[in-house]
C-alpha cells in the first residue's frame, strides 16, 4: 500500500510531471512578484518563499499535484504589519503563523473548515478580488499616457492570446511582449529593479531579528492569526478543488501540518508565508499533474530561472504586472454570484454580502470569514428553531390533553417549545407529551422540559413524557435524572 502510494504520487510519468510543474512555474513568477509588490515587501522575499514553499510542501503536503507559494490573500493581511513595523517582524509572524497551523493539523482541526459554508466561500473569493484589484488602484490612477498604453496592451494579450493558442500561459507572454516593447523602444516605465532586489542565490538560514519578548509577541499574534487562518482557508478550498477535479481524496489535517512546516521553513529562510494557488494549481492539473514530483519540479525551477533569468526579469515593466494582477482579479471573482443573488435564499445572499463588505472595509479576510461563519451559525440557528412544532390535542371523555412535538429543541427554540404547553387549559385533566418526533440536544432543552413538566404538576396536573429517542433520553438521564417514561 505504501510503496504504491509512493509510485502514484513521485515517480508515474515523471515527464509530464516535470512539463506541468514548469507550465505552473511559468504562470507562477508574475504573481508572485506582484503578491510581493502587494504586500510591500522585495520580490526576492515572495520568491524565496514560494521556493522554499514548493519543496518543503511537496513532501508534507496532503494534496499531491497542489502549488502552494506566495500568495495575494497572505499578502493583503501581511501589509499593514510590514508598513508599521518592517520586514523582521514579518518573518516572525509567519513563524508563529506556520506554528499555528502546524498545531491545527495536529489537533485534527481541519475538519473545521466544513463549518465554512458556500456562501462565506463565495464572499471570501469575491472579497479577495476586490482587495487585489484596489491595491492596483495606485499604479492605475497615478500613471501617465504611456503607463495606461502599456496597462492596455498587457490586458489585450492577456485575454486574446488564449483565443489563438494556450500552450503558453497568456501572463508570460504579456511580460515578454511588454518587456520586450519597452528594451526594444527604450520606454521610460517602471520597471521590477525599481521594486526591490530580486534573488541572486539561494535563500540562507536565519532567525528573524527581533527582541523575543512579550511586546513582539503582542505585535505579531494578530496577523499570524490572520495569516495562518486565511492560509488555511485558501490552502483548504484549493485542496477541495482538486479532489474535485481528479475525483481522488486527501488529507485535510496533514495538508494544515504540511504548510505550517512549509510556512515555518520559509519565514526563516526570508521568505513571506504562503497558501495554495487556485489558479496555479488548475493549471498544473490541465497539463497533466496528478503527483507530488509536479511540486516538486516547480519549486526547484522557480528558484533556477529566478537566479540566471535575473537581469531579464529585473526589466519588467510593472504595468504589465498591474495588469496580471487586474486578470487575476477578474477570474477570481465569482461573477455568477451576482446573477444568483435574487434566487438564492435571502439569508445566504446575506452571508455572502457580509463577508464581502467586513472583509473589504477591515482588509482583514480572517475577520470577514469569521464574521461570515457566525452569521452562517446563526441564521441556520434561527431557521431550524423555526421548524419546531408543538400540536396539541383534547380528549373530553378520556379528560387528557395530548401534545405532539415535532423538531428540534435547544437552545434556540427552548422558549418556543415551553410557551407552546398551556398549563391552566389543562387544569383537572392529565397531559400527556408526545416527544416521538422530537429531538433535545442540550441542556438548555433539558432545563425546558423540566419546567414543562414542574408548572403541570404544579397546578396538579398528572404530566408523563412518552417517545424519547434514545440519545434523548441518555442526555436527560445524565443532566437531569429519569423522566416518566410509561404510557398512560
Amino acid at each position: 500500500m505504501l510503496l504504491t502510494s509512493l509510485r502514484r504520487d513521485w515517480s508515474a510519468n515523471p515527464i509530464r510531471e516535470m512539463l506541468a510543474g514548469a507550465v505552473a512555474t511559468f504562470a507562477l513568477i508574475p504573481e508572485v512578484i506582484a503578491f510581493s509588490f502587494v504586500a510591500g515587501v522585495d520580490p526576492q522575499v515572495g520568491l524565496f518563499a514560494s521556493f522554499v514553499i514548493g519543496i518543503v510542501i511537496a513532501f508534507t503536503g496532503g494534496r499531491p499535484a497542489m502549488i502552494s507559494a506566495a500568495a495575494g490573500s497572505v499578502a493583503l493581511v501581511a501589509a499593514p504589519l510590514v508598513h508599521t513595523h518592517g520586514l523582521p517582524y514579518l518573518f516572525a509572524a509567519g513563524l508563529l503563523a506556520g506554528m499555528i497551523q502546524i498545531l491545527f493539523g495536529i489537533l485534527r482541526l481541519g475538519v473545521l473548515m466544513r463549518f465554512v459554508s458556500k456562501s462565506v466561500r463565495t464572499g471570501f473569493v469575491n472579497a479577495l478580488a476586490m482587495l487585489i484589484f484596489a491595491a492596483q488602484l495606485p499604479h492605475i490612477l497615478g500613471g501617465d499616457l504611456l503607463a495606461y498604453g502599456m496597462l492596455a496592451a498587457g490586458l489585450a494579450v492577456i485575454y486574446i492570446v488564449p483565443r489563438v493558442t494556450d500552450a503558453i500561459p497568456s501572463p508570460l507572454i504579456c511580460i515578454l511582449v511588454l518587456t520586450g516593447a519597452a528594451i526594444l523602444f527604450d520606454l521610460p516605465v517602471m520597471t521590477v529593479a525599481e521594486l526591490g532586489k530580486l534573488p541572486d542565490s539561494l535563500p540562507i538560514f536565519s532567525w528573524p531579528a527581533v527582541p523575543l519578548t512579550l511586546e513582539t509577541l503582542g505585535i505579531i499574534a494578530g496577523p499570524a492569526l490572520a495569516i495562518a487562518m486565511v492560509g488555511l482557508l485558501e490552502s483548504m478550498m484549493t485542496a477541495s478543488v482538486v479532489d474535485d477535479l481528479t475525483g481522488t481524496p486527501s488529507s485535510k489535517n496533514r495538508e494544515c501540518t504540511g504548510l505550517g512546516i512549509a510556512n515555518t521553513a520559509a519565514s526563516l529562510f526570508g521568505g513571506i508565508a504562503g497558501c495554495g494557488m487556485i489558479g496555479q494549481t488548475v493549471s498544473n492539473l490541465k497539463y497533466g499533474a496528478r503527483g507530488r514530483f509536479s511540486t516538486l519540479f516547480a519549486g526547484v525551477f522557480l528558484l533556477v530561472l529566478m537566479v540566471l533569468l535575473k537581469p531579464w526579469v529585473s526589466q519588467i515593466p510593472v504595468a504589465a504586472l498591474v495588469a496580471i494582477m487586474i486578470m487575476v482579479s477578474i477570474d477570481t471573482f465569482d461573477w455568477s454570484s451576482v446573477k444568483t443573488l435574487v434566487v438564492h435564499p435571502k439569508m445566504s445572499s446575506a452571508v455572502m454580502g457580509v463577508t464581502v463588505i467586513v472583509t473589504v472595509l477591515s482588509e482583514n479576510l480572517a475577520l470577514g470569514v469569521a464574521v461570515g461563519v457566525l452569521l452562517s451559525g446563526v441564521f441556520f440557528t434561527f431557521k431550524v428553531a423555526r421548524l419546531l412544532r408543538v400540536e396539541t390535542q383534547t380528549d373530553e371523555e378520556a379528560r387528557r390533553v395530548t401534545y405532539t412535538v415535532s423538531g428540534q429543541v435547544f437552545f434556540a427554540s427552548a422558549d418556543v417549545f415551553v410557551d407552546a404547553f398551556d398549563t391552566e387549559a389543562a387544569e383537572g385533566m392529565s397531559v400527556l407529551i408526545d416527544v416521538s418526533k422530537a429531538h433535545f440536544w442540550d441542556i438548555t432543552a433539558v432545563a425546558a422540559l423540566e419546567r414543562v413538566t414542574e408548572r403541570f404538576e404544579k397546578h396538579g396536573v398528572a404530566v408523563k413524557v412518552i417517545g424519547l429517542n434514545a440519545a434523548s433520553s441518555t442526555l436527560i438521564e445524565q443532566l437531569n435524572g429519569p423522566v416518566k417514561l410509561k404510557e398512560v
